[in-house]
């Protein structure tokens, strides 16, 4: 089994669509370890690929690409990111009630079970104290009731990358903390009952420790969702539950301008690799 992840390094549908659609005519992805810069092929023929996961804040440049893999027969479905923060955390994202409306397009195209809404990460900041949280959670899940089935959350894992990026906001004077485990999961209570009350199940991305009977561990890549027998899994970190996937994403590409990125080291950077790309590259 070959699932493709399009990807949780970069928006491969916000940004680079059109190599997405060239790298399915050629029939094949380079994709580069990170560790050693060395390349590996991986296939993305029909017969080699049994499903793709798509992870975006904004599916509106991919929708034709949709539309084609449905056509095709080619499963997927869509993480799809809504956190709605202040512009001084995400510079450059969609307005939520685009992402919104492109969610409740997706659900109604593909189905509620083809779309996954994150509420990822959860950053405890000075411009987002836990009444920010409740509020604006609250807010999103009763525009996607009906919509969605599931809701996927994490606290800030506070990585080198994150830490550089953050470090530039306290200069701002916005203070990011690392609240303890109580405070965690008290906060993920209120927000499971909140999510339950519009039929969505509040799962939780990779922190086991943050588990508790009424909230179970997320599976990001999900064999079922394609419509696929459960595969091996092959989780990316410790507590992670996805199954084994190939991501054929880059990081350092991404142009969201999100403060607390993992994936990114410095947004002018990311401008640098998106404007030296070209769709016609074998690899991202």
């Amino acid at each position: 089994m070959t699932i493709i992840s399009a990807s949780y390094k970069t928006d491969i549908p916000t940004f680079y669509g059109d190599w997405f659609g060239e790298r399915l005519k050629a029939g094949y992805v380079d994709i580069r370890n990170p560790f050693n810069n060395r390349f590996s092929r991986v296939s993305l023929k029909p017969d080699d690929v049994d499903g793709f996961v798509f992870w975006t804040r904004n599916i509106s440049p991919f929708l034709p690409r949709l539309k084609a893999l449905q056509s095709d027969g080619r499963p997927f479905y869509i993480q799809y990111t809504i956190t709605a923060y202040p512009k001084a955390l995400e510079s450059s994202v969609p307005d939520p009630g685009h992402a919104v409306q492109r969610v409740v397009q997706l659900a109604e195209l593909y189905g509620p079970e083809k779309v996954v809404w994150r509420y990822d990460p959860i950053l405890i900041s000075t411009l987002t104290p836990e009444s920010f949280h409740l509020d604006t959670f609250a807010r999103l899940s009763d525009a996607l009731a009906g919509q969605v089935t599931e809701v996927v959350v994490s606290f800030t894992q506070f990585y080198r990358k994150t830490n550089r990026n953050l470090k530039k906001l306290e200069q701002q004077g916005v203070v990011c903390r690392d609240p303890d485990l109580p405070e965690k999961k008290a906060l993920l209570d209120r927000l499971s009952e909140v999510a339950a009350g519009n039929g969505q199940v509040l799962t939780l991305c990779s922190q086991p420790d943050l588990a508790t009977d009424r909230l179970a561990g997320a599976v990001c890549i999900d064999a079922k969702r394609l419509g696929l027998e459960t595969g091996p899994d092959k989780g990316n970190r410790p507590g992670c539950l996805c199954m084994a996937s190939k991501d054929i994403g880059g990081y350092d590409s991404c142009l969201h301008g999100c403060a607390y990125c993992y994936a990114v080291s410095d947004t002018e950077k990311a401008r640098h690799v998106f404007k030296q790309h070209s769709p016609f590259s074998n690899h991202l």
